[in-house]
Protein backbone atom coordinates (compact mmCIF):
# COMPACT_ATOMS: atom_id res chain seq x y z
CA UNK A 1 0.00 0.00 0.00
CA UNK A 2 1.12 3.41 -0.98
CA UNK A 3 1.03 6.37 1.19
CA UNK A 4 -1.43 9.21 0.36
CA UNK A 5 -1.14 12.73 1.69
CA UNK A 6 -4.78 14.16 2.81
CA UNK A 7 -5.88 16.72 0.06
CA UNK A 8 -8.74 19.04 0.42
CA UNK A 9 -9.74 22.73 -0.53
CA UNK A 10 -11.33 24.99 2.12
CA UNK A 11 -13.75 28.08 0.69
CA UNK A 12 -13.14 30.66 4.20
CA UNK A 13 -14.76 33.56 4.84
CA UNK A 14 -12.71 36.96 4.70
CA UNK A 15 -10.55 37.38 7.67
CA UNK A 16 -12.33 39.31 10.96
CA UNK A 17 -9.16 40.78 12.14
CA UNK A 18 -7.55 44.24 10.49
CA UNK A 19 -4.59 43.09 9.61
CA UNK A 20 -2.83 42.52 6.07
CA UNK A 21 -1.97 38.41 5.69
CA UNK A 22 -4.68 37.47 8.81
CA UNK A 23 -5.53 34.34 8.81
CA UNK A 24 -9.10 33.59 6.74
CA UNK A 25 -11.81 33.55 9.04
CA UNK A 26 -12.54 29.14 9.67
CA UNK A 27 -8.59 28.45 8.69
CA UNK A 28 -7.12 28.60 12.58
CA UNK A 29 -9.31 25.83 13.80
CA UNK A 30 -9.30 23.30 11.16
CA UNK A 31 -5.28 24.37 11.58
CA UNK A 32 -5.15 23.02 14.89
CA UNK A 33 -7.21 19.78 14.47
CA UNK A 34 -4.98 19.05 11.25
CA UNK A 35 -1.65 19.23 13.24
CA UNK A 36 -3.33 17.48 16.28
CA UNK A 37 -3.57 20.10 18.61
CA UNK A 38 -5.99 20.69 21.03
CA UNK A 39 -7.31 23.91 22.68
CA UNK A 40 -4.67 23.11 25.82
CA UNK A 41 -1.49 21.88 23.68
CA UNK A 42 0.88 23.99 23.38
CA UNK A 43 0.85 25.59 19.78
CA UNK A 44 3.74 28.14 18.67
CA UNK A 45 2.26 30.66 15.60
CA UNK A 46 5.53 31.63 14.09
CA UNK A 47 5.40 35.22 12.26
CA UNK A 48 2.00 35.34 13.81
CA UNK A 49 1.07 39.08 12.99
CA UNK A 50 -2.59 39.72 14.86
CA UNK A 51 -3.06 35.55 15.61
CA UNK A 52 -4.05 36.49 19.09
CA UNK A 53 -6.60 38.45 17.90
CA UNK A 54 -8.28 35.83 16.22
CA UNK A 55 -12.09 36.31 17.09
CA UNK A 56 -12.94 32.26 17.00
CA UNK A 57 -11.65 29.06 18.69
CA UNK A 58 -8.42 27.78 17.63
CA UNK A 59 -6.18 30.56 19.21
CA UNK A 60 -5.33 28.30 22.52
CA UNK A 61 -4.97 29.23 25.81
CA UNK A 62 -1.04 27.91 25.93
CA UNK A 63 -0.15 29.55 22.74
CA UNK A 64 2.37 31.72 22.16
CA UNK A 65 3.30 34.02 19.48
CA UNK A 66 6.66 35.05 17.46
CA UNK A 67 7.12 37.85 15.41
CA UNK A 68 9.66 40.22 13.84
CA UNK A 69 7.06 43.42 15.08
CA UNK A 70 7.50 44.46 18.63
CA UNK A 71 4.45 46.74 18.21
CA UNK A 72 2.40 43.77 17.66
CA UNK A 73 3.06 42.64 21.46
CA UNK A 74 4.14 38.81 20.46
CA UNK A 75 5.22 36.51 23.20
CA UNK A 76 8.96 36.18 21.33
CA UNK A 77 10.32 39.03 19.68
CA UNK A 78 12.72 37.68 17.26
CA UNK A 79 13.98 36.96 13.54
CA UNK A 80 12.96 33.57 12.62
CA UNK A 81 15.58 33.67 10.14
CA UNK A 82 18.21 33.48 12.81
CA UNK A 83 16.27 31.67 15.68
CA UNK A 84 13.09 30.54 16.85
CA UNK A 85 11.89 29.96 20.75
CA UNK A 86 13.60 26.59 21.52
CA UNK A 87 10.65 25.29 23.95
CA UNK A 88 7.23 26.10 25.29
CA UNK A 89 6.03 27.54 28.62
CA UNK A 90 6.79 24.07 30.10
CA UNK A 91 10.89 23.85 29.17
CA UNK A 92 9.43 20.98 26.93
CA UNK A 93 9.05 21.25 22.71
CA UNK A 94 6.03 22.46 21.09
CA UNK A 95 3.20 19.89 20.37
CA UNK A 96 2.31 21.43 17.53
CA UNK A 97 4.00 24.99 14.97
CA UNK A 98 1.32 27.25 12.80
CA UNK A 99 3.51 29.09 10.35
CA UNK A 100 2.24 31.73 8.28
CA UNK A 101 4.91 34.32 6.98
CA UNK A 102 5.03 36.82 4.13
CA UNK A 103 4.57 35.15 0.90
CA UNK A 104 6.37 37.61 -1.71
CA UNK A 105 8.77 40.80 -1.13
CA UNK A 106 5.25 42.85 -2.63
CA UNK A 107 3.08 41.14 0.30
CA UNK A 108 5.78 42.68 2.77
CA UNK A 109 5.68 45.76 1.61
CA UNK A 110 2.39 45.97 3.55
CA UNK A 111 3.78 44.77 7.08
CA UNK A 112 5.47 47.70 9.58
CA UNK A 113 8.77 46.11 9.26
CA UNK A 114 9.77 45.57 5.68
CA UNK A 115 13.73 45.70 6.08
CA UNK A 116 14.75 41.98 6.16
CA UNK A 117 14.78 38.88 4.24
CA UNK A 118 11.68 37.04 3.83
CA UNK A 119 11.76 33.87 5.42
CA UNK A 120 12.74 30.71 3.12
CA UNK A 121 9.39 28.78 3.73
CA UNK A 122 11.95 25.69 3.59
CA UNK A 123 13.84 26.66 5.96
CA UNK A 124 11.31 27.53 8.02
CA UNK A 125 9.49 24.15 8.11
CA UNK A 126 12.77 22.83 8.79
CA UNK A 127 13.75 24.17 11.82
CA UNK A 128 10.47 24.22 12.92
CA UNK A 129 10.35 20.72 12.64
CA UNK A 130 13.57 20.42 15.05
CA UNK A 131 11.40 21.90 18.33
CA UNK A 132 8.31 19.62 18.03
CA UNK A 133 8.26 16.30 19.18
CA UNK A 134 8.58 13.26 17.72
CA UNK A 135 4.99 12.28 16.20
CA UNK A 136 4.28 16.19 16.23
CA UNK A 137 3.20 18.09 13.43
CA UNK A 138 4.36 21.73 11.37
CA UNK A 139 1.84 23.89 9.05
CA UNK A 140 2.66 26.14 6.99
CA UNK A 141 0.15 28.54 4.83
CA UNK A 142 1.75 29.97 2.19
CA UNK A 143 1.78 30.31 -2.08
CA UNK A 144 4.26 27.30 -1.80
CA UNK A 145 4.46 23.74 -0.57
CA UNK A 146 7.76 23.15 0.90
CA UNK A 147 9.70 20.26 0.61
CA UNK A 148 9.60 17.78 3.87
CA UNK A 149 12.45 18.11 6.05
CA UNK A 150 14.59 14.25 6.10
CA UNK A 151 13.12 13.53 9.89
CA UNK A 152 9.75 14.40 8.86
CA UNK A 153 7.58 13.21 6.48
CA UNK A 154 4.77 14.93 4.53
CA UNK A 155 1.19 14.78 5.71
CA UNK A 156 -0.81 17.11 3.67
CA UNK A 157 -1.86 19.70 1.47
CA UNK A 158 -4.70 21.94 1.86
CA UNK A 159 -5.85 24.67 -0.68
CA UNK A 160 -6.92 27.37 1.40
CA UNK A 161 -9.53 30.34 -0.66
CA UNK A 162 -11.37 33.31 0.34
CA UNK A 163 -13.67 33.72 -2.15
CA UNK A 164 -13.99 33.44 -5.85
CA UNK A 165 -11.21 35.49 -7.92
CA UNK A 166 -7.99 35.33 -5.16
CA UNK A 167 -5.12 33.47 -4.83
CA UNK A 168 -4.97 30.08 -3.90
CA UNK A 169 -2.59 29.46 -0.82
CA UNK A 170 -1.73 26.02 0.55
CA UNK A 171 -1.63 24.44 3.73
CA UNK A 172 0.79 22.06 4.10
CA UNK A 173 1.13 19.87 6.84
CA UNK A 174 4.52 17.74 7.69
CA UNK A 175 5.12 15.34 11.16
CA UNK A 176 8.50 14.57 12.51
CA UNK A 177 9.54 11.17 12.32
CA UNK A 178 12.79 11.39 14.01
CA UNK A 179 14.81 13.58 15.87
CA UNK A 180 17.92 14.95 13.89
Amino acid sequence: MTYRPICDIWLLARPKVKYYGAYPNGFLQRARILIGCSDNDSVLHVCSGKVNEYPNTGFGSNDFTVDIDPSLKPDFVMDVNKELPGSNWEGGKWKGILIDPPYTQEDAKNYKIIDFPLPNPNKLVKDCINIVEVGRKVGILHYICPSSPSNAKFIACVGVLVGFNNRLRCFSVYEKVKEK
